[in-house]
């Protein structure tokens, strides 16, 4: 992974080798320098020295030989004599100090003329200065880059077994299953033995946030399951029970009309619940995912639908204009879109609630009372009403659909104008043509 191949033991090792080698660039340059200041500094002032002793012998003693050594050649012209006497490569020098081409023998030679005319050429043979240049340069040069690079390595060895415990700490934490962090994997009993100080806290912080994780993750399971069953079936007996007195032909107007209300609170207690439990759902969103026709789903809900219009003079209308597949939860599809038609019934008394279908994405569009803009801002907050607020219902069934839109990635927006009705536009970016 290129978590891996980027990782602190990595960087660490980067870091070193980036540090090892400015350090040696230093060094070469210095190394350099010295030798330019060797040859243009030390020698030139050797030589001038040299130069200014001899003429001093000189002066005590006219006999004096020019100096003759190992290292360094003189040579003493007297006033206006020939320079024939003199290596060719001398010849043509002026006084002051020069440094021969490589061809002529890469010499330091010092050319200094006295008063009385007499010249002398005072010559540091190259092999020489090449020779000082390695001992004194090239040879400490290298024994400090081998100290250098000892003490690197020893130093990344050193960072190396520090950042261990962390380097493992990430390993045991890469391992993790995102959905359900296995919490042994940093229990008191696995940790290395060099783990301590902060590593071996954050280590124990690790634990017990993936303990606590396991155990929201066992009382999610818990409660979907018990909710799913033990919610359920009181609301089934409900519903059951209204269907058959909604058969009995002998009750009242007015009984007619509270059970309704009683059926369409069931229905709409139903939808709630279906929504809250898909919503508790963690990670794998707990429903298997299928390819299907979205028109199949839409048309289902528009027929439930109907029943929340009985006595209104409003229409619902299914349009479509392009069928395509989606690749989800049905049942979430229909979660999401019975709340935007309960929305759009409950908030329209006359005219139209139409449901239109078309390549990508699925309209509902009422004739109801509208949205301010400042409304239309609230509008997917929990237990926000629009209108004047005194309407059936519980303010949740907008943020339950952005909430489930959020989760499925299908973008929803809302558009209206007040006393003209409402748009609710869904958007599936992944959906496929029929």
């Amino acid at each position: 992974m290129d978590g891996k191949r980027s990782g602190l033991r990595r960087k660490i090792w980067t870091a070193f080798i980036l540090q090892a080698a400015a350090i040696s660039f230093a060094a070469v340059l210095g190394v350099y320098g010295a030798s330019a200041v060797l040859k243009h500094v030390l020698i030139q002032q050797a030589l001038r020295q040299e130069a200014a002793h001899y003429w001093q012998r000189l002066a005590r003693d006219p006999a004096a030989e020019v100096p003759d050594t190992y290292n360094m050649t003189g040579y003493l012209l007297p006033p206006a004599a020939d320079k024939a006497g003199l290596p060719p490569e001398l010849q043509a020098l002026p006084p002051g100090f020069h440094i021969l081409p490589r061809e002529q023998g890469g010499s330091l030679v010092l050319v200094e003329r006295a008063d009385d005319g007499r010249t002398m050429y005072l010559l540091f043979k190259q092999e020489q200065v090449d020779s000082l240049a390695f001992w004194f340069g090239m040879v400490p040069l290298a024994i400090v880059l081998v100290v250098i690079y000892v003490i690197a390595w020893g130093t990344y060895r050193s960072s190396k077994r520090a950042v261990s415990p962390v380097i493992w700490l990430a390993n045991q934490v890469q391992q993790w299953d995102p959905k359900q962090p296995d919490a042994s994997l940093l229990g008191p009993h696995r940790l290395p033995a060099d783990l301590e100080g902060e590593t071996l806290v954050l280590a124990s912080s690790l634990h017990e946030f993936a303990s606590r994780i396991e155990s929201f993750v066992e009382r999610e399971r818990n409660f979907t399951r018990d909710a799913s069953h033990e919610l359920r079936t009181p609301l089934t007996v409900i519903r059951v029970a209204g269907d058959m007195m909604a058969a009995d032909e002998t009750l009242s107007p007015r009984s007619r009309r509270a059970l309704e209300r009683i059926r369409g609170a069931g229905r709409d207690m139903e939808a709630l619940i279906e929504a809250f439990l898909i919503l508790a759902r963690e990670g794998d969103r707990g429903l298997p995912e299928e390819d299907f026709l979205v028109s199949e789903v839409v048309a289902e809900e528009v027929d439930k639908a109907r029943l929340l219009l009985a006595g209104k003079p409003v229409v619902l209308e299914l349009e479509r204009a392009g069928d395509f597949r989606l690749h989800a939860p049905p049942r979430v599809l229909a979660v999401l879109l019975g709340n935007l038609l309960r929305n759009a019934c409950h908030y329209t008394d006359a005219g139209k609630v139409s449901v239109g279908i078309r390549p990508g994405q699925i309209t509902v569009a009422d004739t109801g009372i509208g949205m301010s803009e400042a409304e239309l801002a609230r509008a997917f907050d929990p237990f926000f009403r629009g209108g004047d607020g005194r309407r059936e219902g519980q303010g949740i069934g907008l943020t339950l659909v952005r909430r489930l839109a959020d989760r499925y990635g299908w973008p929803v927006r809302l558009d209206s104008t007040p006393g003209q009705g409402t748009v609710a536009t869904i958007r599936f970016p992944e959906a496929s043509p029929v």
